[in-house]
């Protein structure tokens, strides 16, 4: 396989992989060839290589920024904005993980914490709906204390704690 034809399948396949872990096909395109660059991207250089529009290409690098994924760097003599990613496998898991953890999880914490607050009227299906939810509550903070104890650790944070977990 050639480069060209490699770098495509990377691409591809990353981006129909971000649907799954929730986000858009071109938002994990244009992460992945930010990701093998050697060198940061121009909106337009993105644009043409992923043959998306400005618009959508502004947009996803917008949100791409607001998950801390992506940073804009400066390129001395340069007029245009340009775009790099983290380029740690590591710390790159580290930062998504903080972030769904931040825009998913702890909502979800909150709303459970809501409706197991509930006054107990006495029913049964009141008992039952306080108990099963106070359970899922925890459960779900146990797991976000988990996955921020594993953010929290910097060098080789998520062999380090698979390794653990084995033992």
């Amino acid at each position: 396989m050639e480069y060209q034809e490699a770098k495509e399948k990377f691409i591809s396949t990353w981006g129909s992989l971000g649907s799954l872990w929730g986000i858009n096909k071109a938002m994990a395109q244009i992460q992945a060839l930010l990701f093998i660059s050697t060198k940061p991207l121009s909106m337009e250089e993105i644009m043409e290589e992923l043959k998306i529009s400005r618009g959508n290409t502004s947009m996803n690098l917008r949100q791409l920024m607001d998950w801390a994924i992506v940073t804009k760097v400066l390129v001395s003599g340069e007029r245009k904005e340009f775009f790099t990613t983290e380029k740690d496998v590591q710390e790159l898991a580290r930062i998504i993980a903080k972030e769904r953890s931040r825009r998913e999880i702890r909502p979800v914490i909150k709303v459970l914490e809501d409706v197991s607050s509930i006054e107990d009227d006495g029913t049964e299906k009141t008992k039952e709906l306080i108990k099963q939810t106070k359970a899922l509550n925890l459960l779900t903070q146990d797991l976000d204390t988990l996955m921020n104890k594993m953010v929290n650790q910097k060098q080789n944070w998520l062999t380090k704690s698979v390794m653990k977990l084995m033992k």
